[in-house]
Parts: C-alpha cells; structure tokens; sequence
C-alpha cells in the first residue's frame, strides 16, 4: 500500500531563507559526511527518521533513476560547419564546467544579487578556459531563456566565444517551443546552452511524434548516441556535454547522512529497508517515476509518510532543515546548495 500524504502547514519564511550545503559533482554525495555504508544495514526505526540541520547533501543516484541532464551546447548546423572553431570553443567549456560551478553561479545570481554578465564573466577569468582557443569570426547570438542558470550559461558561452574571436552576445528567448525553431532556422539566434535529456526528448517527439518510446536514460553516452540523429533530421549538432547537470536529486541533511553513513540512494536503502523515511516533494510525486514510484521501484525505498511540499523549492528544503522530512526531491544545480 502506498504510503499516505500528509499537507504540511505553511513553513516560516525565516526558515525557508536558511542556506544548505551540498557537493557539486552530479549526482554525488556531500564532501565530508558521506560514509562507505559500513554498519548502514543495522539503522532503522527512529535513526532512520528525519533529523534537522543547515546543511543538505545530495544523495549519489547510483542506479540511475534520473535522466542525465547535463549541460550541453546546441548550435545551428550551418553556423557550426561555417565556424569549427566555435563548437571547439563550446566543447572547452563543457570540459570545465562542473555542477559545483553550476551551484555556486546560480548562488551568486539568486542569494548574492550579482549580475548574470558580472557572474559568468568571473568564472570564465578564473577557469582558464579560453587559453588556447582556436580562432574564429563572425557574428553569434546566444539564446538564453529567462532563468537564472540559462542566463548565465548563455554569457558563458558569449564570453568564451568573444574569446575566440567571434562578436558574440547574447540574446533573451521564450521558452523551448518558441526558441529551438529561432535555433534550427539560424535566424535570431545561433547557439543555445541546453539539457542534454531534455533536449533529445523534445528532438525525439517532433521527429518520431508525440508518442515516441522515450529514447533519454540517465547514461550520458547512450543519450548522447541517441541524440545526434535527431539533431542531425532537424538541423542542429550539439557539442560534448559537461559534467554540469541540472536534474531531480534527492537530498538528506548532512547529520542524517552522517548519522547513517550514507552517500548513495543504495546505501539509504539498505540503512533504512523498515519504512521509516518520510518523503517530501510535489504533489504528484507518489505516482511519478523519476520521484515516489521509481525510489520504490529502482531502490526498493519504502515510506512511512509523504509530505506535499514543491518541486526543489523552498519548502522541502525547509522541510529537510526542520526536520519535517528525511529526503526531499531538489535539483542538483539549485543555488540554496552552496557552500
């Protein structure tokens, strides 16, 4: 049976503005409180309710669940046979890029105030990632949607690609109907920072129809390999996708990780096999397969509770450091997650 949902009431704003700490890489565990697992099996009951705490740490979905949505550049075919260097120079990007520098920019926008331009523009100084560029020329507009992390990825690449020679800039766009056309035609805007599942999902239904078997997974290699054909039916071709990903996560405070010794989806089951774990996240979440159902599905997770919150907003993560829930879904790249 599944288990029940439970509304919890509305959380103090003061609570809601606390800050949480997780390790960047995708999909990996919190740097200093993620244990072998060692002993894990023998928690259950109260050690495995929930525990309050400032930090949050991302537990490593090490069997998958989640598609891989790493950042990876899309670039207009004629543009890119036209400029080699320009892919190049998106591909140096995607090399240095992590999901710790994907955190600490959304950080710097959304809890520090800094200008996106003034954001990215930092990071590409500081990572070194535009010496020895290859040389190229010509004018390149970026898209960006109008979200803190596109925004930012969109000067990234503007700034890398000036680098390079090209008289890059950047320009603000709607959502992916509206601009993955702009993109494919070349028109208004030539390249575009986008998620790698994401992206071959949408490629996937406007070739093949709305009802296509899904093609994604949550290997990188194999998405990509599915990708590159739809690209290439449309007039796209994307670069190597960075390590930087913005996906669903699962998080747990880092004294509920300390206290388990737990750092992977794996090990949170085998610590905490009786049921005991309450679950927070979106509404629908008890019936949908990256959420309730595939944690019970892909790691045998059982529930004592589900509690209705948001989808890697502020509530579960104030939900998490009050102790009102053990794990909550947020997103691997959220800015809350800085150090």
């Amino acid at each position: 049976m599944r288990s029940r949902i439970r509304i919890l009431p509305p959380l103090a704003l003061a609570a809601v503005l606390l800050t949480a700490t997780a390790c960047g890489e995708s999909g990996s565990s919190g740097n200093g409180g993620g244990g072998s697992g060692e002993g894990a099996a023998s928690a259950s009951g109260d050690a495995c309710a929930p525990v309050a705490g400032d930090q949050l740490v991302v537990l490593e979905d090490d069997q998958q669940l989640q598609n891989a949505d790493n950042v990876v550049p899309a670039v207009n075919v004629a543009t890119a046979q036209a400029n080699p260097a320009l892919v190049a120079a998106l591909d140096a990007v995607s090399a240095a890029l992590t999901t710790e520098d994907l955190i600490e920019l959304n950080a710097a926008v959304d809890v520090d105030r800094q200008t996106a331009e003034d954001v990215a523009a930092g990071w590409v100084e500081e990572s070194g990632v535009t010496e020895g560029l290859e040389q190229g020329s010509g004018t390149v507009a970026v898209g960006g949607a109008n979200f803190t992390e596109s925004t930012v990825l969109a000067n990234v690449y503007a700034g890398v690609l000036t680098a390079a020679g090209f008289d890059a800039s950047v320009r603000e766009v709607g959502n992916r109907e509206l601009y993955l056309p702009a993109l494919i035609s070349g028109s208004d805007i030539q390249v575009f920072p986008e998620y790698l599942s994401t992206a071959t999902e949408f490629l996937n239904r406007q070739v093949n129809g709305p009802d296509a078997e899904p093609v994604a997974s949550g290997d990188v290699q194999a998405t990509v390999s599915a990708l590159q054909p739809l690209a290439e039916q449309v007039g796209l071709v994307f670069g190597q996708p960075s390590e930087a990903a913005d996906q669903n996560a699962f998080a747990v405070t880092q004294a509920l990780a300390d206290e388990l010794g737990v750092s992977t989806l794996s090990e949170l089951a085998d610590a905490c096999g009786d049921g005991s774990l309450v679950l927070g996240g979106p509404a629908e979440c008890p019936d949908r397969p990256f959420c309730q159902s595939g944690l019970e599905e892909t790691y045998g997770l059982q529930f004592a509770e589900f509690s209705a919150l948001d989808a890697g907003g502020p509530l579960t993560k104030a939900a998490l450091q009050q102790g009102e829930v053990s794990i909550g879904l947020v997103f691997s790249s959220d800015g809350a997650l800085a150090q």
